[in-house]
């Protein structure tokens, strides 16, 4: 870790310093929850350990930039949880909030969420796995929370937004003792300071428990059907790229094309140019590969499908279809195994939505269940 770190991050298109609040070690909010060191930041917030002191346990504080949209979705999205009820199903996929609370600041307000505190992603797991591969057997495993009905539209999920729970406080009291005795590089930076994050330490065989989702900025609910454009761009179901209007298959969408970077280490949809641009283009022609052709009737409720598509429904040709299919792009599973795996893949990944079969439906699979 080094002060480079902090000025590479001062670099990147999206970081404004003065949307942020300037979190400072050892401060304490609402004079409860005191700030043992920074966690790590996205493009809306900044995360840091703490310590609750009424009651004696150790927190996360999210700490979001200034008057953000995403911060309030995400309070009115945990609302929502807590409405239903407490047996519900969805509850212990989701990661709870325990308080939040609003930092007033000339010209604004920043929104603080306290949560628990979590171990490492899926993501950082995977990464740490032989060939940054996960097993079929913990793959099953992680499906199997995804698939758990939330009754709401994540809308952005991704390995990184699932973290695991922790059975053992110990990898928390291990990052306060380092952060006393060799504190986090930091630079001052006029009246503020920026600090650089400090991560968790790999937590021992059996101290974690189940995943848990995570970010829940971008989620959705109340409604029929939405016409947002929502999801990682690889990611993206083909009703958000033409714009018709999308609901709850989505996200299976998002599960079914996220398998590939768990189990093969690689995307299913690269959607890319030659480049190395963000291309529809190419996303919409690797589509084609793998499903075959949209119905025409689905390319007739979407006036955008035009940029794309002949009126007959051909593919005009914008970027070449790949030589692919979805059963050279599984290397890991062979024999019958395979053809049970595609199957399942094959329930989620759907041109017309109405054939997506439901996470409830999808948890009852052969190979899920195998």
């Amino acid at each position: 870790m080094c002060i480079d770190q902090i000025r590479r991050r001062e670099n990147w298109a999206w970081y404004r310093g003065d949307s942020y609040y300037p979190v400072r070690i050892g401060e304490a909010f609402r004079s409860r929850y005191q700030v043992l060191g920074k966690l790590g930041y996205g493009a809306h917030s900044t995360v840091w350990l703490g310590r609750d002191l009424h009651a004696h346990r150790y927190v996360a504080l999210k700490v979001c930039e200034r008057d953000s949209k995403p911060a309030r979705r995400e309070v009115s999205a945990y609302e929502h949880l807590k409405s239903l009820r407490s047996a519900h199903a969805g509850q212990r996929v989701i990661r709870q909030l325990l308080d939040s609370f609003e930092i007033t600041v000339p010209g604004g307000e920043h929104l603080c969420l306290i949560h628990e505190p979590l171990a490492m992603s899926v993501e950082t797991l995977t990464d740490l796995l032989p060939g940054k591969q996960m097993p079929e057997s913990l793959l099953k495993s992680v499906l199997k929370y995804l698939l758990t009905d939330s009754n709401m539209i994540h809308a952005d999920l991704e390995a990184g937004n699932m973290h695991f729970r922790v059975k053992d406080d110990s990898i928390f009291q291990n990052f306060e003792k380092a952060e006393l005795e060799n504190p986090s590089p930091r630079k001052i930076d006029g009246d503020r300071m920026k600090y650089e994050s400090r991560g968790l330490i790999l937590p021992s065989a059996g101290t974690t428990g189940c995943p848990v989702l995570c970010d829940f900025g971008e989620a959705r609910f109340g409604k029929e059907s939405y016409t947002d454009d929502i999801q990682p761009f690889a990611y993206r179901a083909p009703e958000v790229i033409l714009e018709i209007p999308w609901s709850y298959e989505v996200d299976i969408w998002n599960v079914g094309v996220m398998i590939w970077d768990l189990f093969e280490n690689r995307s299913l949809f690269r959607a890319r140019d030659p480049n190395g641009e963000h291309s529809t283009p190419h996303h919409l022609a690797e589509m084609i590969a793998i499903l075959g052709p949209p119905p025409l009737e689905y390319l007739q409720r979407s006036s955008e499908s035009a940029k794309y598509f002949e009126p007959d429904g051909r593919w005009k040709g914008l970027a070449p279809i790949p030589d692919t299919s979805l059963e050279t792009s599984i290397t890991r599973l062979s024999g019958g195994n395979k053809a049970q795996f595609l199957e399942l893949v094959r329930k989620m990944l759907q041109w017309l939505p109405e054939r997506t079969h439901t996470a409830k439906q999808l948890l009852e699979d052969p190979w899920l269940n195998s």
